[in-house]
């Protein structure tokens, strides 16, 4: 007859009591699993969203280029509009400053690749003693005077190197001027043009009467 092995368990410690631990300990282990499934599921659901975040930045950024580049090409076809309303009346309304200027015309370049000195002209007025380089904006900002500036001291510098020796003046036309904008133009010499009712009128900057 085969001998029947009994389990002596610790003092106090039965049966049921190591098969409830047990049956506790397998219950945890199937919570864990599932948190652990969760957290995954969780993860997998947050990195699509991270993904998707990422695709509609990107079309938030595709969009927001496209409309700066329709704003920038608004703004140009504006400056144009502007350009061709100013520079009619712009010779006469300067001849009554006492500048007689016998030729006017829009859009000059100066590509002069070798002296390093690349700029564009809005608007240029000119005779045979005097050239008046005018900048077109809708709303002159303290940038875009401080780029005159510079663009002046390159049609100046060209001017040299080539032996023209006429008088070179700038003018800043705007279909609205802050007061700052306005004071900066004029301390560095530019003649501001601005609306005034049907016409425009023109600033003269100090020291240039």
């Amino acid at each position: 007859m085969a001998k029947t092995e009994t389990i002596n368990y610790p003092r106090g410690l039965t049966f049921e009591a190591v098969w409830a631990a047990l049956q506790e300990t397998d219950r945890q282990m199937k919570e864990t699993d599932r948190m652990v499934k969760e957290v995954a599921q969780a993860q997998k659901e947050t990195d699509r969203q991270m993904k998707e975040t990422a695709e509609a930045q990107k079309e938030t950024d595709r969009q927001m280029k496209k409309t700066d580049r329709k704003i920038g090409d608004l703004g140009n076809r504006f400056g144009e509009v502007i350009e061709y309303m100013v520079m009619p009346n712009l010779v006469k309304k300067f001849q009554e400053l006492g500048f007689v200027f016998t030729k006017a015309y829009p859009h000059a370049t100066i590509e002069d690749e070798k002296n390093n000195i690349i700029t564009e002209i809005d608007i240029t007025l000119e005779n045979g003693d005097k050239v008046m380089i005018v900048e077109v904006k809708s709303k002159p900002s303290t940038e875009h005077i401080i780029e005159h500036i510079e663009r002046m001291e390159k049609v100046k510098a060209h001017a040299n190197l080539h032996g023209d020796r006429r008088v070179f003046l700038g003018a800043v036309a705007g279909m609205v001027f802050n007061r700052n904008e306005r004071n900066f133009a004029l301390k560095h010499g530019f003649y501001v043009v601005e609306p005034s009712g049907d016409t425009f009128t023109i600033t003269v900057p100090e020291g240039h009467n």
